[in-house]
């Protein structure tokens, strides 16, 4: 259907889409158990999450885990159902991302305590926090086969070369997917490894406070591996990162199915039971917005991103630390970031709000966005909301969503048609009604 090697969504039996192509270690003592909502997948199938990204490359810097305390109440008045922290172990990169001691909390970001005390504050306000998994890849403590850091000695999870993929320099399987270059990759076809992995993911949730996961370099080991990872660990909530890159010839490319039915057929492979990061619509629409709103539309008259095809799992974004922050790997044109998250938050799928728009852009640009997811949840806009896409043309892109919002971005001039239509919101670019 439209590209998408997937039975057609329907609102009343997501779970039922099928995709054609589709050594134990000592754990710390737990102190408290945060069980206390079961695993349901009930978020997912409900659809009406919006996300804040809480953190940029930079974080570690700024005694985060206190500087994130004193935003909650602002952030649970904005509406946000989940936000996502960046990684919490120890590791040897202060971002995180290099990780060694998973069961240590005292990172960059601040002390253990300062962590529980965050995410204590996070649930008093009925928001969830999502971890950020880094699994793909360790760092080791010491030097082991072939002369490099492939051992985890002297501390929880002493795993060997054994637990290193043969393709980075252990003496494990070949890895299940993408190498991460650099550091010692992980073998998730080892079945202690698998064990200890679910147990760590599972004491984050239960004994720490975490609530939703979202992993890291998804493109680095198979998927079925996340799919068991989440149905033994059971977050509310998952994402995965799975980011490739765009088609481009002389530019980007017109069509992008294939780079989204990449990212489908890894949903599928989770069993539906994880989102993913719709960089298809991150890299169309930033492209669009610059003056070729008519990419906005596909050649089947659907979005042309992930959201198209299966808008209940994709978490729709225009920004993230890796593509913005100081990286700048794939950056959203700056000028015209508020038009992107007009597009976001009033279109199925599931927008995530990034830290730097939110708390850095000025109190304007807070306040637009905070008008924006006002009036998605006011006119119940959700991850399965119908669209009809009414102009996509160069300088203009219209389109009524769940027929009860009628939205417009780009300088062309075009109000909806219909005096029952009245007018919620605009700005620099962008044009909101409801009726």
């Amino acid at each position: 259907m439209g590209g998408f090697n997937s039975t057609v969504e329907t609102v009343e039996n997501v779970e039922s889409m099928q995709a054609t192509q589709t050594m134990q270690t000592v754990q710390p003592k737990k102190e408290v158990s945060y069980e206390t909502e079961p695993f349901t997948g009930n978020v997912i199938k409900n659809g009406r999450e919006i996300l804040l990204q809480a953190f940029n490359w930079e974080s570690h810097k700024y005694d985060w885990w206190r500087n994130l305390e004193n935003k909650v109440p602002d952030i649970a008045k904005s509406g946000f159902t989940s936000v996502w922290l960046p990684p919490p172990s120890h590791s040897i990169a202060p971002e995180g991302y290099l990780p060694q001691n998973l069961y240590s909390l005292n990172s960059a970001y601040g002390s253990e305590h300062q962590l529980k005390s965050l995410l204590q504050k996070l649930r008093s306000y009925k928001v969830r926090a999502m971890a950020d998994i880094v699994i793909n890849h360790r760092v080791g403590t010491r030097q082991g086969h072939g002369g490099m850091y492939n051992r985890f000695d002297g501390m929880p999870l002493p795993w060997d070369e054994h637990a290193v993929t043969s393709c980075s320099g252990g003496l494990g399987n070949r890895s299940t997917g993408d190498n991460f270059n650099g550091v010692p990759n992980i073998d998730h076809t080892q079945n202690y490894v698998r064990k200890d992995i679910i147990g760590w993911l599972t004491w984050l949730r239960k004994s720490i406070g975490f609530q939703d996961f979202r992993f890291d370099f998804a493109k680095g080991y198979a998927a079925k591996y996340v799919k068991e990872y989440v149905e033994e660990s059971k977050p509310l909530f998952s994402i995965g990162e799975y980011w490739d890159s765009c088609s481009y010839s002389s530019g980007l490319d017109h069509n992008q199915d294939n780079h989204r039915q990449r990212i489908i057929n890894w949903i599928d492979e989770t069993g539906g039971l994880c989102a993913a990061f719709d960089f298809t619509t991150k890299g169309v629409l930033q492209e669009a917005i610059k003056g070729q709103l008519w990419r906005l539309r596909d050649s089947q008259g659907k979005p042309p991103g992930v959201m198209g095809w299966w808008p209940s799992r994709a978490v729709t974004f225009i920004e993230n630390h890796d593509t913005g922050s100081t990286q700048r790997h794939w950056p959203f044109p700056s000028s015209h970031v508020i038009q992107g998250y007009a597009y976001i938050l009033t279109h199925p799928g599931l927008p995530m709000v990034f830290y730097d728009h939110f708390y850095d852009c000025g109190q304007s640009m807070h306040d637009q966005i905070v008008k924006l997811m006002e009036i998605r949840k006011r006119l119940d806009i959700h991850s399965r909301s119908s669209i009809r896409i009414l102009e996509a043309k160069s300088n203009l892109y219209a389109a009524i969503i769940g027929e009860k919002l009628c939205m417009k971005i780009g300088d062309g001039s075009w109000c909806p048609n219909g005096e029952e239509w009245k007018l919620a919101t605009s700005g620099h670019g962008y044009a909101i009604w409801n009726k």
